[in-house]
């Protein structure tokens, strides 16, 4: 764990659930989510959600285009830093080899049997200086076995979300069996849209006036 006061620090994002800092310089940086700057009564939300990102980190191991987990000490989980860019600050437009790499990365992540849950924001996809696609932001991923039910139903949802992304970017390149992917729709996407989803915006729009706005930070 780096735990030097004195580096230089950069505020990447501030929100409800605490802070994302670049720490460092150089060669020498990493990201730091600092559940400090949490509020007391989101604390232990914040807590659990950095437990699931140490535990998926620790399970990637250093799996290329995904960062590595530096240390996780309750309060400060450092990570390596990616330099790159969100997918739609430079969007992969017509790119059909961004997004071929994209789905073998996805497959390496499941294979090891993590699910990301949290694809369908761009923000969460980066592309890199060498415009090849990373994986971001892992505090909403699964843990488990990779051929278990419950976890290719959720390897599913994590394929439909790229393939939403790939529609946007690159459709003309979409194959007749991820067209067939995009229109069957799982009992679990329904019952988010149905049960999960308005709770969350309830609990982010009116309890912590903030606007997610899938990964593209807040709405002015």
């Amino acid at each position: 764990m780096n735990h030097a006061a004195d580096e230089s620090t950069t505020i990447l994002k501030a929100d409800s659930f605490g802070r994302i800092l670049l720490v460092g310089g150089g060669e020498q940086r990493f990201v730091r989510r600092d559940l400090g700057a949490t509020p007391w009564w989101l604390r232990g939300f914040a807590w659990i959600l950095a437990c699931r990102e140490a535990r998926a980190l620790a399970r990637l191991d250093g799996l290329p285009a995904t960062p590595r987990l530096l240390g996780w000490d309750g309060r400060w989980l450092d990570r390596s830093f990616m330099a790159g860019a969100a997918m739609y600050q430079r969007p992969p437009q017509g790119d059909v080899a961004y997004f071929r790499a994209a789905r073998r990365l996805l497959g390496q992540v499941h294979r090891l049997g993590i699910a990301h849950n949290d694809l369908a924001k761009e923000a969460n996809w980066l592309v890199r200086e060498d415009g090849s696609p990373a994986l971001i932001d892992f505090q909403l991923a699964t843990c488990g076995r990779p051929r278990a039910r419950w976890m290719r139903l959720l390897a599913r949802e994590d394929l439909r979300h790229l393939l939403k992304h790939k529609r946007t970017y690159c459709p003309a390149a979409l194959t007749p069996v991820e067209k067939r992917i995009l229109k069957r729709h799982s009992w679990l996407r329904s019952a988010w849209f149905a049960t999960g989803k308005p709770v969350y915006r309830f609990v982010t729009r009116r309890l912590l006036r903030w606007e997610d706005n899938e990964g593209q930070g807040p709405k002015p």
